[in-house]
């Protein structure tokens, strides 16, 4: 979904054009999989992160056109909404310093982004759900203008029957509102992290990524005030996966998925095919070998865990998945922590000589999740043979430790290895990620968002990662 349409309304004859060619493409890729057609290159690391625009009085800014006109950087692209932004980063080898390469990118992206934006007199916000976003500031009119964001507004209302979207996530307070287009989904931010695996461990990755999301998600959460109202530790989750919801006929398009992988990642590729209507058929003059209506479909079907098809350097398709739990912030250290957290404790389960996927029920692993979004680190969770334990225990004793020791097997320095575990154990032993810092906030200077927002955004400043900031 990351590149432009040259078109916004389409006819019946485009969606028959589109269905028999995404018809050939699955068969192609059916194919790519018995036959073993994929790159054997692996653990190779990337990573988007989701930014905001605001400005001096801590209000989205939708000046996204102008920011990136000023910026010139081809590493930051639109979003959805003319207040957002995306930072995108190179694909780096998970070996040596790479989380340090990873960073150092990043950082030197943000600086950019810094002083264009302080050049139109704004300031970036990298945080799950803005505090000051409103209601009013979610409608087209601050759609970035982009045709494909368009049409997709115009195909998920239709599929709907013009019927707005309802929203209801109950939490501390409770949200029951409706909303006329799909920029719900403007007001939630992510840190999307990419792992390229090899053909022969992309089912256990996508699993192990599976099992890992919900302390992941307890680890990051940073969205825990929508609209004024404090509901869960990760309010981006529900959120997300209403905003674009098609009604209850329609198999849900965000979600958790509906099963661990068997065989190979070709099913979750049959099922964008078999189950999920197409929303935008957009006919590209692409040979067959480059599965763009494939790679299309894939893109509007947003699990919270997406495997993806991709090409190397030279041209050779490969696999990867997209670990979308995450949000995005508070600081670059804190991205970066969290993904080496992630490709870690991927590596570990993947590793263990018992499948993860044999030993924590599929349903088990989902209601872990929705736990964690809920209550992020204060989240009960169930692991292996059923053992419940609290998040943080889970991740103090079990997630970081294995994390750490999976990653000095790839030729990862040590220093390397305690620098950015070091980061994620410290934040939660002291309980404070972004939501919990949030609350905080509120609770000793009151609900005041955009004085909220100002003090997050001079913590995000300081660089320090989000367990060093004070209320």
């Amino acid at each position: 979904m990351g590149d432009e349409i040259a078109q916004r309304h389409f006819n019946a004859e485009d969606f028959t054009r589109f269905r028999r060619r995404l018809d050939r493409e699955t068969a192609e890729v059916a194919r790519l999989f018995v036959n073993g057609g994929f790159s054997a290159r692996g653990d190779i690391a990337g990573f988007e992160l989701e930014a905001w625009l605001v400005d001096a009085d801590g209000n989205p800014a939708p000046r996204n056109e102008r920011f990136l006109d000023t910026l010139d950087n081809p590493l930051v692209v639109p979003e959805l909404a003319s207040y957002n932004v995306e930072l995108n980063g190179s694909p780096c080898a998970i070996t040596g310093r790479v989380f340090t390469r990873l960073h150092d990118e990043l950082a030197a992206t943000w600086r950019a982004c810094r002083e264009a934006a302080e050049a139109l007199d704004l300031r970036l916000a990298t945080i799950g759900i803005l505090p000051t976003i409103a209601p009013e500031l979610l409608n087209s009119d601050h759609m970035s203008r982009m045709v494909r964001y368009q049409a997709l507004n115009d195909r998920v209302l239709a599929l709907r029957d013009g019927a707005p979207f309802e929203v209801d996530i109950a939490g501390a307070d409770h949200l029951l509102m409706s909303h006329d287009d799909v920029m719900l989904e403007a007001a939630a931010t992510s840190f999307q992290i990419h792992l390229q695996c090899k053909p022969d461990r992309a089912v256990r990755t996508y699993n192990a990524a599976l099992a890992a999301s919900a302390p992941m998600v307890a680890l990051s959460a940073n969205s825990p005030f929508l609209f004024g109202r404090s509901l869960w530790a990760e309010t981006r989750v529900p959120l997300f996966e209403q905003a674009v919801s098609l009604g209850p006929r329609d198999p849900e398009r965000v979600g958790f998925g509906s099963g661990y992988a068997d065989r190979s990642l070709f099913e979750t590729f049959r099922e964008n095919r078999e189950l999920h209507a197409i929303l935008l058929p957009y006919v590209q003059d692409e040979p067959p070998s480059k599965f763009a209506h494939v790679r299309f479909q894939n893109g509007t079907v947003w699990r919270w865990n997406r495997p993806l098809l991709g090409f190397d350097f030279d041209g050779v398709p490969h696999l990867r998945i997209e670990h979308r739990v995450v949000p995005a912030g508070p600081t670059i250290d804190d991205c970066i922590a969290n993904t080496a957290v992630f490709m870690g404790a991927v590596r570990a389960l993947v590793e263990d000589p018992v499948p993860i996927e044999s030993d924590l029920p599929f349903e088990t692993a989902r209601a872990n999740f929705y736990a964690a979004a809920r209550l992020g680190l204060d989240a009960e969770l169930t692991w292996r043979d059923g053992r419940r334990l609290p998040a943080r225990q889970l991740l103090l004793e079990d997630m970081l430790p294995a994390a750490t020791a999976a990653l000095r097997t790839l030729d990862i320095p040590d220093v390397e290895v305690e620098r950015h575990l070091g980061i994620a154990t410290r934040r939660v032993e002291r309980a404070a990620n972004g939501a919990a810092w949030q609350r905080r906030w509120v609770e000793r200077h009151g609900p005041d968002f955009n004085a909220l927002t100002l003090a997050y955004l001079d913590a995000q400043d300081s660089g320090q990662p989000v367990h060093d900031w004070t209320v």
